[in-house]
């Protein structure tokens, strides 16, 4: 959890760039045609704007020490560089080279299934999303879901509470777990609950880039 990771009126900025003309998007998905749920979410064009960039890069560095650290106990993971620039490269080279951070809208009766965010070979194995509005008062349910897999055990599922600002940081598709022979592989997924009023929007900052 990253409590109070934007202020109030950059979220609000943000959540208005769902409005926008195409110019600032390089594709918008209606989730229903998809079978994903229910919703919309809109992948941003390059150039990224100035707050959306800022936090890809301000954040990488941390997350890319965390990533190392697992990649060190799931034998036959790859390490990553100390800066975004860096895995920005490296996603071009392996032909993954379309943005990745989008907006996502919710209104009464949405919902987003259980899923990974995954994009091309090359998957940075950290992201996060930090919520734009203000439950209780612009929306009500919508929670955010983890659902933990592994061997020889039924999933567990969380519920992650989030204020307005609030961001939450969560492995893309898995991640390292203690077990009796040392670490074990346990697969993600991330989903949001049913919107039961209002309008629930969120940022989501994926590091690595689409094929």
């Amino acid at each position: 959890m990253l409590p109070g990771l934007v202020g109030r009126a950059e979220c609000a900025v943000l959540a208005g760039m769902l409005d926008d003309g195409k110019t600032a998007f390089r594709s918008t998905v209606i989730m229903a045609r998809h079978g994903y749920g229910r919703g919309e979410y809109r992948y941003f064009a390059r150039p990224l704007p100035a707050p959306v960039q800022t936090l890809r890069e301000m954040l990488y560095p941390p997350l890319a020490e965390v990533a190392n650290r697992w990649a060190t106990r799931l034998a036959g993971q790859r390490t990553w560089p100390a800066d975004h620039a860096g895995l920005v490269a490296e996603c071009a080279a392996a032909g993954q080279a379309r943005p990745t951070p989008l907006l996502l809208r919710y209104g009464p009766g949405d919902y987003n299934r259980l899923h990974q965010d995954i994009y091309g070979a090359l998957v940075f194995p950290l992201q996060l999303v930090v919520l734009l509005d203000e439950p209780g008062r612009d929306f009500s349910g919508g929670e955010f879901l983890l659902v933990e897999g592994r061997a020889r055990m039924q999933s567990r599922a969380s519920v992650v509470p989030l204020a307005q600002g609030d961001a939450v940081v969560f492995p893309v598709r898995d991640r390292p777990v203690s077990a009796s022979r040392g670490w074990a592989r346990a697969t993600m997924r991330h989903g949001v609950a049913e919107v039961r009023s209002g309008q629930r929007r969120t940022l989501g900052i994926i590091f690595h880039d689409a094929a």
